[in-house]
């Protein structure tokens, strides 16, 4: 069978229910976002050693399957996993254990610094961008909520990497002043 279905050549998609919905529709960009932030992490994932960070995103990265399927059925067909309170949980966990590594901050940072915090810092911002996406959708639609707690506490735990991996190369992170 082909990769191609012919679905898409007049601007629709089929959702996991079978509904056919137009590719701008707001669960569409919702489940794309997502799916962009999991390709985004499998470059992230790229750049580092094998160790716990890399453990962690491949982790996640199953997790936002889980979540691009949940976005993508919208409810017309019940996804065989969902993301709950414990997959939050999970993420506030590694964030913990992240800060106890870092000094606290008392100013913005530049994103910067290695290649991996540098990606990491713009899987942060992706991962923001996908948040407001399903907040988008969940206005007109009824979204999991846990998807949201999730994305939101994903690109804090990314933030947190992204100066985990500064620290260990010994980057500086660079204190935004001002003008």
């Amino acid at each position: 069978m082909p990769i191609y279905t012919r679905y898409g050549d007049k601007g629709e998609t089929v959702t996991l229910g079978g509904k056919s919905i137009p590719k701008d529709n707001p669960r569409v960009a919702a489940y794309g976002e997502v799916d962009e932030l999991n390709a985004l992490l499998g470059v992230c994932i790229s750049f580092m050693e094998e160790g716990k960070t890399h453990k962690a995103l491949s982790l996640i990265q199953k997790e936002l399957f889980v979540i691009g399927a949940e976005l993508a059925a919208g409810g017309a067909k019940k996804p065989g996993k969902t993301v709950g309170l414990q997959a939050v949980s999970d993420l506030e966990q590694e964030i913990d254990l992240i800060e106890k590594e870092l000094t606290p901050l008392h100013n913005f940072i530049l994103p910067g610094g290695s290649k991996t915090a540098s990606m990491l810092h713009l899987a942060r911002t992706v991962c923001r961008r996908a948040e407001r996406s399903v907040v988008t959708l969940s206005k007109k639609e009824k979204v999991n909520p846990q998807i949201i707690v999730y994305l939101n506490r994903l690109s804090d735990l990314l933030f947190v990497m992204a100066r985990q991996v500064n620290v260990k190369k010994r980057i500086d992170e660079k204190i935004w002043k001002g003008r």
